[in-house]
């Protein structure tokens, strides 16, 4: 797993033109809504709440061994239970977080995180 809170290491990918037209779309329709694009509320803030809030249900997914709403987890055991708040502080301002729990309460991403570091050289 990638650690979301660091590039360390990581090489710059560079977006396709869809992707591209498809960010300038999302700042604009912000911009015409009235939705400031940086600070507290504003859409850099929801995207990266959005995307780590993303990564956090693949995490959960690896640590559980199956996706959400699968018929494979039925009666596995562990399960998922609910979600927490955290506030998390982020470049682009403090972001609210549904963070997902796990029945066992066995999950943590940041233990994940320095797992995966410490099998790719990193920690």
């Amino acid at each position: 797993m990638t650690d979301v809170t660091t590039d360390q290491g990581q090489t710059e990918v560079e977006l396709s033109a869809a992707d591209e037209q498809l960010l300038l779309e999302l700042t604009e329709r912000a911009r015409a809504g009235g939705l400031r694009l940086a600070g507290e509320g504003g859409l850099l803030g929801k995207l990266t709440e959005m995307v780590i809030e993303g990564a956090l249900e693949g995490e959960l997914d690896d640590h559980l061994g199956y996706a959400k709403h699968d018929p494979a987890g039925r009666d596995s055991g562990n399960s998922r239970n609910g979600y927490r708040a955290k506030t998390v502080i982020t470049e682009a301002g403090p972001v609210e977080l549904s963070v997902p729990r796990d029945r066992d309460s066995r999950f943590r991403a940041e233990n994940r995180r320095q797992k995966a570091a410490a099998a790719h050289g990193r920690g």
